[in-house]
């Protein structure tokens, strides 16, 4: 009689984007700032951390952060030892339970993941990072842990939208020579850029199908947080990891 070959429990990746309400933080980083370097009180921010990670049902200490830089820095992750994680603007994992936090307030919170090899990415994405690479770092580094882009899922998450970014000409030239469908016209007729939409362009010409939007604009919805509308404000996170 044959011994029945186990069969690996399949990996879920899930992807959740929060927004300002719910924590406990005051004005202007009200109420559910998860950023720790905008100046809010670090008591409020650790509150808002643990609630989040009550509210995914996860451990507080698996919750990986970034120090982030603008930068095409990117680190694969196998454990929280390192947290925040310095100098990158890219987390990859394949460790079940990791979750991966990107903060955000006008950039691009990027969520990839790979159900097939069971490998999932947090990228932060603004105009340098589109300009500079992040995003192709960060398949590259998917691929070490045997990812596929025709298998990845990506999940571009609220930034400021294209009417609302206001850029010099010279500026919107330089990032669509990298993604030329990032260069738009603002509401006022003037240079702009939709970083996802550059964002959309770059990964499906590196072989990811499935790319989906949430169409919310930073600068317009008061539900979440923008620095290009405030100035000194909190930060939102997009949040991704394999249960």
């Amino acid at each position: 009689m044959s011994t029945p070959t186990a069969v690996p429990r399949a990996v879920r990746p899930r992807r959740v984007v929060t927004d300002r309400r719910g924590g406990r933080s005051s004005s202007p980083y009200d109420s559910f700032n998860l950023g720790g370097h905008v100046g809010d009180d670090p008591a409020d921010v650790t509150a808002n951390r643990e609630r989040l990670a009550r509210e995914l049902g996860v451990p507080a200490h698996s919750l990986v952060w970034m120090t982030q830089v603008h930068g095409t820095g990117v680190a694969i992750v196998e454990d929280a030892d390192e947290n925040p994680v310095a100098d990158v603007d890219a987390l990859v994992t394949a460790t079940r339970g990791l979750v991966l936090c990107v903060l955000v307030a006008d950039c691009v919170p990027v969520l990839l993941a790979d159900p097939v090899a069971g490998v999932v990415a947090a990228v932060h994405a603004g105009r340098e990072g589109v300009r500079r690479g992040i995003v192709p770092a960060t398949l590259a580094a998917m691929r070490r842990l045997g990812s596929r882009p025709g298998d990845v899922e990506a999940l571009l998450g609220p930034a400021v939208c294209g009417a609302d970014y206001e850029v010099p000409a010279a500026m919107q030239a330089e990032v669509a020579r990298v993604a030329p469908a990032a260069a738009v016209r603002t509401r006022t007729g003037t240079p702009g850029l939709d970083l996802r939409a550059g964002l959309t362009e770059l990964l499906r010409g590196a072989g990811v199908a499935q790319v989906v939007h949430d169409p919310r604009c930073t600068v317009e919805d008061r539900f979440l947080f923008s620095h290009r509308r405030d100035g000194v404000t909190g930060r939102q996170a997009g949040v991704v990891w394999l249960e």
